[in-house]
């Protein structure tokens, strides 16, 4: 038993990493071989089921009976898991699976996501495996009877509600290529019926679903999709919800041009609202998306201080002295790296000024070090003390750094 036992939670563990595999409409599940039978593939009679011959599909009344009893069986597999009794809820939860297929597909994919997300939760490997491949063969079967009546009428859909009901029970068992697979059925099938709505919502949910994967080059294409839509439409707001998530996902893909073009596009957006107050921000990353491509390309070099320039006037305009500070320390960097020493001495006396305005001592300690050591580059040495003293006295009112800026002034000193 034990042996069994350890076979099925092996087995499960390398199905579970090996969620990669893409399923086509000719692939065949797992081989039933290699692991315990499933619960689910019992085929005894069960008295729930009314005694029919030829195996005539049930009627509508004896549905509706067979669907209640179902319902009491997920309560009385609710309340065993809830005493603790967690083996016991599940041997009910696969004699409700079993039946749920004789309500339909849908039903069955409804009932497996359910109980798949709640094994999930527990953590039950095998019993996630059973469901992953019944929502398998669920799925070639579909595929195989759509194959055939598009044969018949080419411009025949999936159904929808299947797919994305086999979406979300791939999503819950944390399968996302099978997930994807299928939301990518829903959005052919409500982009052929012209359904914008339905369009808009299957790309939200595929674009968070890759988020949630970290999966940034496919979630940037749904969201590119949806600007599209929303610019086509004039959906204003959602255009704005949309650039914002792609800066996201281009700063994490560290995708400077992307970057900025979006990034541009969410200022232009800000501007047509009179909203100024992320302007800065933007300018500021915008700035740093130049300065990353200077490596390769040295001439974009202006682009960059015209950008940290820019961020700095918008902030101080708007009071943003923290921002604006960034802005300056952004330029004083830049300015050293091009040997423009006194274009940088200049910047430093406005970002002691920016920090005064902001109320950061702390700031205008690290922007008096900045100009001192600037001053030691240019060989001015008296200036230089001059700094570092301004400095050591915020380093005494903060208590920080005071050793620092007393050997730099003994130094000069001597």
């Amino acid at each position: 038993m034990l042996r069994r036992l350890s076979v099925t939670i092996t087995a499960a563990i390398i199905w579970q990493f090996c969620s990669s595999l893409t399923l086509a409409e000719t692939k065949k599940p797992l081989q039933p071989d290699k692991f315990p039978p499933s619960p689910l593939e019992i085929t005894i009679p069960d008295p729930l089921l009314p005694h029919k011959p030829n195996k005539q599909p049930l009627s509508v009344i004896e549905q509706q009976d067979l669907a209640a009893a179902l319902d009491n069986l997920n309560q009385q597999a609710v309340a065993k898991q809830l005493a603790g009794d967690k083996m016991g809820a599940f041997d009910i939860w696969n004699r409700e699976l079993r039946l749920r297929r004789y309500l339909g597909s849908l039903a069955e994919v409804q009932a497996l996501s359910r109980v798949g997300t709640i094994a999930w939760n527990e953590n039950n490997r095998p019993e996630i495996f059973y469901i992953m491949q019944r929502l398998q063969k669920i799925q070639i079967s579909s595929s195989q009877k759509q194959k055939k009546l598009r044969e018949k009428t080419p411009s025949a859909t999936v159904d929808v509600e299947l797919w994305r009901s086999l979406a979300m029970a791939y999503t819950g068992l944390r399968s996302p290529i099978e997930a994807v697979a299928a939301y990518d059925q829903v959005l052919a099938a409500v982009r052929q019926n012209n359904d914008v709505a339905a369009v808009v919502e299957t790309l939200k949910t595929m674009g968070e679903l890759h988020m949630s994967w970290f999966d940034y080059t496919k979630a940037a294409d749904a969201y590119e999709q949806l600007l599209n839509l929303a610019a086509r439409i004039g959906d204003r707001i959602n255009q704005l919800a949309y650039l914002q998530q792609l800066a996201y996902i281009y700063e994490q893909q560290k995708q400077p041009q992307q970057s900025i073009k979006i990034r541009n596009q969410l200022i232009q957006a800000y501007q047509s609202e009179n909203n100024l107050i992320q302007i800065p921000q933007l300018k500021l990353a915008i700035g740093s998306d130049y300065q990353s491509l200077t490596k390769e390309n040295p001439t974009l070099l202006p682009e960059a201080f015209k950008n940290y320039q820019e961020a700095y006037t918008t902030a101080w305009q708007q009071e943003q002295y923290v921002t604006a500070g960034e802005a300056l320390q952004k330029l004083i960097a830049l300015y050293r790296s091009q040997g423009q020493t006194e274009e940088a001495l200049q910047t430093g006396q406005i970002l002691v000024q920016t920090q005064e305005r902001a109320v950061n001592f702390y700031g205008m300690m690290k922007a008096y070090d900045q100009i001192g050591q600037i001053y030691l580059e240019r060989k001015e040495p008296t200036l230089a003390l001059t700094a570092f003293q301004k400095g050591l006295e915020l380093a005494q009112q903060l208590k920080y750094d005071e050793v620092y800026f007393t050997e730099q002034i003994q130094k000069l000193s001597k």
